[in-house]
């Protein structure tokens, strides 16, 4: 049918069809992490494993493409690239199918076949690079050459997504909580990878006046952390082994003037975490939701200590069966180095004692 439109008969259908798949399935389940009830601290997971396309870069896929549609970037027939680490494209080949449009991912090299074989059953066609610091360019050369739109979810995942609420993630987050015993939590946790998160409910925490504060994880590697505590944008890094999270540049999306804190932490520590979170609560989470469980737990910690009551909320970032040839692979976590052991331990002992020793 949406061949017989005029172009911009053909921008409002596809606007209709984004619009539609977001009423379908825009709201996500919240857990609560299984803690002693005598610490009088709570621990709410937010799942965003359970999009269609698995993750929490569904929502975002979603904002960018209805960006683009509504820029007038992107029209009937347009080729959409993208530079990503697998889980943003995963969710954009998905919106560029229901659309009827070419996509290609550009990713390095190293990304896990999993993500891959994902995109190619959405239709999307992988590209990807030995070297992870030229996905940009080439994004932009294949875009340009086709003729197609650069989504470029580093430049534009701050600004796609209102922040005002739209059942945005921290509206829907905090709408879930209404009715929980701390309906305001002390803190909320999130890694970045574009950033676009942590500037949503950065924002979204000041534009409804509340006291929480927003705290920002990030895996070894990555230019976010030090660029926070430094205050220099131009910082590199060797770039993050945690998927989905963490970046050797910092990208224009991430706005560190929103972060009340942030936690670095090492890939032993999320990995384990992952491990000991998918344990608990007998769903299969990735690795970025083991960097989120250890920041949780960290100011978990620190609330129990100073006999703080409240609750913090982190997300479930992804579906972990993505990793079961490497987070869940005991041969390839060996081969990283990681030592899981200590903060296995570590984790085991929180539980029995609300304090985190760190390895």
């Amino acid at each position: 049918m949406s061949d017989q439109l005029t172009d911009r008969e053909w921008q409002a259908w596809a606007i209709a069809q984004v619009e539609a798949d977001a009423n379908r399935t825009s709201d996500t389940h919240l857990h609560v992490f299984p803690l002693p009830p005598e610490w009088g601290v709570r621990l709410y997971l937010k799942d965003e494993s359970v999009h269609p396309t698995g993750s929490l870069k569904h929502r975002l896929a979603r904002s960018l493409v209805l960006y683009g549609l509504c820029n007038n970037w992107i029209r009937r027939g347009t080729t959409l690239v993208e530079a990503s680490s697998g889980s943003t494209a995963v969710s954009e080949a998905y919106f560029a199918r229901l659309l009827g449009l070419p996509f290609v991912a550009v990713m390095p090299a190293s990304v896990v076949r999993e993500k891959c074989a994902l995109i190619g059953f959405h239709g999307g066609r992988c590209h990807l690079v030995d070297d992870p610091t030229t996905i940009y360019a080439e994004a932009q050369r294949l875009a340009d050459e086709s003729g197609g739109h650069y989504l470029d979810q580093f430049t534009y995942a701050e600004r796609a997504t209102d922040w005002r609420g739209n059942n945005n993630i921290a509206e829907s987050m905090f709408d879930q909580l209404r009715m929980e015993p701390d309906p305001v939590p002390s803190w909320v946790v999130v890694g970045a990878g574009t950033g676009g998160t942590s500037a949503t409910i950065g924002r979204y925490l000041r534009y409804q006046r509340f006291a929480t504060r927003l705290c920002v994880v990030d895996p070894e590697g990555s230019a976010f952390y030090p660029a926070w505590s430094t205050g220099d944008r131009t910082v590199t890094a060797a770039g993050s082994r945690i998927e989905g999270i963490g970046r050797p540049r910092v990208e224009p999306s991430f706005l560190p003037e929103l972060v009340d804190r942030m936690i670095a932490v090492p890939d032993a520590a999320s990995v384990a975490a992952m491990r000991w979170g998918t344990a608990l609560l007998d769903r299969q989470v990735g690795g970025s939701t083991g960097t989120n469980l250890w920041g949780a737990v960290q100011l978990i910690a620190e609330m129990v200590a100073a006999g703080q009551r409240g609750s913090v909320v982190t997300l479930i970032c992804d579906d972990g069966r993505r990793y079961a040839h490497t987070y869940y692979a005991d041969d390839w976590v060996a081969a990283q180095g990681w030592d899981l052991t200590p903060y296995a331990d570590a984790l085991g002992a929180f539980l029995r004692t609300g304090t985190l020793t760190h390895p």
